[in-house]
């Protein structure tokens, strides 16, 4: 077998191990892939809607000290309105359904979504509606205010924009890859089991969004 044959074999396992690292199938933090791409600026306006089969928002939260536990939302909707002349009249909303939570354990789950956490029946969403986005460094922040639990507190969100490309069916898309952030879920009215679940949560967001077209 030829050398370049055995390279390419070799960096299957590898690539796919950086893209399910959080969660079978689904990528939500910056992919071994994704380092390959360029970060761009926002270089085509307009209204850009939230693709969920390519978004994720995930998390991953500490167990007594000695562990990781990672899971995701896996119902994403969400807009973006891009003004690349004027990014002050640019936005994003982004609104996860509470109930998909997935840790990929169904008893956990299922407490995550009672009353001892995330309470969905009173609380069914999860979302980030931006207030300013400005281009920082090498990305661009997005402050805004992130609601869990019927609480919201105001964050900012560093990210990185790559696109846009012409997918294959015709669409204009936009890539997002959010620098992982850390919340306090007490911030948010979240305290139960604080003997054994840490307070700090890393977060991470990825997303992709096709441009709206104008009706004909």
């Amino acid at each position: 077998m030829k050398a370049k044959q055995i390279l390419a074999i070799a960096a299957v396992p590898v690539l796919a191990a950086g893209y399910i690292v959080y969660h079978p199938g689904v990528a939500y933090a910056e992919t071994v892939l994704a380092k390959t791409l360029t970060a761009t600026s926002f270089q085509q306006g307009g209204s850009y809607t939230v693709d969920g089969m390519h978004t994720c928002l995930g998390f991953d939260i500490g167990h007594l000290g000695l562990s990781r536990v990672q899971g995701r939302f896996s119902k994403m909707t969400g807009a973006l309105q891009i003004d690349a002349k004027d990014l002050s009249k640019s936005s994003v909303k982004v609104t996860a359904d509470a109930s998909s939570i997935d840790t990929a354990v169904a008893p956990r789950d299922a407490d995550l979504r009672s009353a001892n956490f995330f309470d969905v029946e009173k609380f069914p969403t999860v979302t980030f509606e931006s207030t300013q986005i400005k281009k920082a460094g090498n990305g661009y922040n997005a402050a805004g205010n992130l609601t869990i639990h019927g609480v919201s507190k105001p964050i900012t969100i560093h990210f990185k924009q790559y696109g846009p490309i012409k997918d294959p069916w015709g669409n204009t898309r936009i890539g997002v890859v959010a620098d992982p952030l850390v919340i306090h879920r007490s911030d948010f009215g979240m305290t139960f089991d604080a003997e054994t679940v840490s307070n700090d949560v890393n977060v991470h967001l990825s997303l992709e969004a096709t441009q709206d077209k104008a009706p004909k």
